[in-house]
């Protein structure tokens, strides 16, 4: 089970002595999606100076991954992704974009900054609840139908593909949550077989 984003955000600015910030929020499947969802936000605000950002991907470990596109080390993309971090979110990009309005904000203002309007972007997300899934292959005899079909009505796991014949076939989705349980009842009925794809 993870969290992630419906939609991406709309821009939220966060001002601090002349300077702003954008920030920005999207839900992501991959690395990938990140250089082109940049390169379209440098084209919209071609007068900003950086366009820090933090991804984090996956679940159980989590892949993770900011920049501080020239802000001092650690003043821009760590706390971005702290803020990712604090609402346990996976499968998300945050940027934050700084125009820079001719004060210098130190480290420590820097740090607030973009903690802050990441805060804010996360703060307009709609955030739902994911469960991984795992597929079951389960073979077994026609006559074990009605046992069978009570697992998978108690648990209301979802059917995917289905072969009823003398020796049938079913394909079923369950979540990593539920798997280990799930094993149990069905390596309780002879002959049957599951494998795990």
């Amino acid at each position: 089970m993870y969290y992630t984003l419906t939609s991406a955000t709309a821009p939220v600015t966060y001002k601090v002595k002349k300077s702003k910030f954008i920030a920005l929020a999207y839900p992501v499947s991959e690395a990938l999606e990140v250089k082109p969802i940049l390169a379209a936000l440098k084209k919209t605000y071609p007068t900003a100076g950086h366009f820090c950002y933090a991804w984090r991907l996956g679940s159980d470990p989590c892949s993770e991954r900011s920049s501080d596109d020239g802000e001092p080390r650690n003043t821009a993309g760590m706390p971005i992704l702290g803020q990712i971090r604090a609402r346990n979110l996976t499968n998300v990009l945050v940027i934050v974009i700084r125009i820079f309005g001719g004060v210098k904000l130190g480290t420590g203002g820097l740090i607030q900054a973009y903690k802050t309007a990441a805060e804010l972007a996360l703060a307009d997300a709609t955030i739902v609840q994911h469960f991984e899934m795992r597929r079951l292959t389960l073979c077994y005899q026609y006559a074990q139908t009605p046992q069978v079909m009570r697992i998978i009505k108690k648990w209301q796991l979802q059917i995917i593909e289905q072969q009823f014949k003398q020796n049938c076939q079913l394909k079923v989705m369950v979540t990593k949550e539920q798997l280990g349980e799930i094993l149990v009842y069905f390596e309780n009925i002879p002959h049957l077989t599951v494998a795990k794809d």
